[in-house]
């Protein structure tokens, strides 16, 4: 049997567990898929650089509106996705290379189930190791009729290489990878129809966010809301879906968001004392160890916060208590902020007004539009807004929801107040807010809370 002192299965952020301060140990990384992991293949990032290429295409389009005469000849949808592919699988194969080449490191291509207590098979080899890793990431959920059906389908692992936008795109799914995929599609030219179970789409987020997001791209996408999909029949390219209500939707190519499962299930964890919670993820305590002596995991495997960042957070926290066993570090229990870049951009930390309502929480609600402020006018702006909820005793944040441009770095001073402590008076009358920035929206929505 082989024996390695430190296994880890998966190389994404499981890979970034794994540094030079390991170089006195035999080490293994275990991934039959390219290195990056879901973020770097399919996810976060090859998103986001097809999203700025559709934010670019929309504001072209909308030029008009700023007394700019623009017209938009469309997006190399080709010349696009191989520049981004080039970039990212070029930096996948080089994590690879670069692992091989690394002597005290052995990385074995093939699948990992365990066979025991720390030993596994590895593509039918057997081995062992005293320290053990599980960051295996997650996968696309396909919803039985779709998978029964026979008929093709995509996913965000799949849809971001396909060769031409389709004419009509049907999106199964209303939350954030649906959001996403669905403005870039539509800024490809696709015509999009959304089909989701919820009253709104992206109903995780503030209610505020959820209901006017909804509207703004009711305008441009068909948006089929608390509806499900019973049936796909049709032929590969002129698809038909049959949804609850019996309506139909025709596309030429379908789209499955509806979210995403922890691979734990493929890795034979009851095996080795790892257990699970009832949605598949791997439990684990606060220093990311699960419940095998040895084992740990981090990632979308085990958190309830399926986001890049957090799986970074943890992956340090897990690579420190390797090293210090008697000082293990917890991930503390800092706001986790998230973003979500379709458009408009949509940002956000801590509870919704909703969540507060629901535990009876009492809070004060302060919310500026874009609109409103000098920058705003700039950008002709009529629909972003910044919305902040605080303790009305104290004047603490408790959540910070943004929609509109730029969402996703107006949030972060917000965010910093909330981990720091900073109650809304104090950022509000103590730092500079530069004028006539965007950010006067955020200090705008601080006023009406300090």
């Amino acid at each position: 049997m082989r024996h390695h002192d430190l296994l880890v299965i998966g190389a994404g952020s499981g890979n970034t567990v794994v540094d030079d301060s390991f170089a006195d140990l035999d080490v293994a990384i275990v991934e039959q898929g390219p290195f990056g992991g879901t973020c770097l293949n399919v996810g976060c990032i090859p998103t986001k650089m097809l999203v700025r290429a559709a934010d670019l295409a929309e504001d072209v389009a909308d030029a008009g509106r700023l007394d700019v005469d623009a017209d938009l000849r469309g997006i190399r949808w080709r010349d696009l996705r191989d520049r981004v592919f080039g970039r990212l699988d070029a930096l996948a194969r080089d994590g690879r290379a670069g692992r091989e080449d690394t002597p005290w490191i052995t990385v074995h291509d093939a699948h990992a189930r365990f066979t025991g207590p720390r030993t596994l098979d590895i593509g039918g080899t057997a081995v062992s190791a005293d320290r053990i890793v599980v960051a295996a990431g997650s996968r696309p959920l396909v919803p039985p009729p779709v998978a029964d059906s026979g008929l093709p389908y995509e996913t965000s692992d799949t849809v971001m290489r396909v060769d031409a936008p389709p004419r009509r795109l049907a999106v199964l799914g209303g939350g954030y990878i649906a959001a996403e995929l669905a403005h870039v599609f539509s800024a490809a030219g696709s015509a999009v129809t959304v089909i989701d179970m919820a009253d709104t789409l992206l109903a995780g987020q503030d209610v505020l966010v959820a209901r006017e997001f909804t509207e703004l791209v009711s305008r441009d996408w068909d948006v089929r809301l608390g509806r499900e999909v019973t049936a796909v029949s049709g032929s590969p390219g002129a698809l038909v879906l049959t949804l609850d209500d019996d309506t139909t939707v025709e596309a030429d190519m379908l789209l499955v968001a509806v979210g995403r499962v922890p691979n734990g299930d493929g890795l034979d964890l009851d095996t080795a004392g790892i257990d699970v919670h009832d949605d598949g993820r791997i439990v684990v305590d606060e220093y990311q160890r699960t419940t095998a002596d040895g084992v740990w995991a981090l990632g979308d495997v085990s958190t309830p916060v399926p986001l890049k960042h957090v799986a970074n957070r943890e992956a340090d926290v897990v690579r420190h208590n390797l090293r210090h066993p008697d000082d293990l570090h917890t991930t503390g229990g800092a706001p986790i902020p998230s973003a979500i870049f379709t458009s408009p951009q949509i940002a956000a930390v801590g509870a919704t007004e909703q969540e507060l309502a629901g535990a009876g929480t009492p809070f004060r609600v302060g919310l500026a539009r874009v609109g409103d402020v000098a920058y705003g006018w700039a950008m002709q702006d009529t629909t972003g807004f910044v919305k902040v909820l605080a303790d009305p005793g104290t004047g603490m944040l408790l959540g910070a929801h943004v929609l509109g441009p730029q969402a996703s770095t107006l949030i972060q001073p917000l965010v910093l107040a909330m981990t720091l402590g900073v109650d809304a008076r104090t950022l509000v009358e103590q730092p500079y807010w530069i004028h006539p920035a965007l950010t006067e929206v955020v200090q705008q929505a601080l006023e009406g809370v300090r």
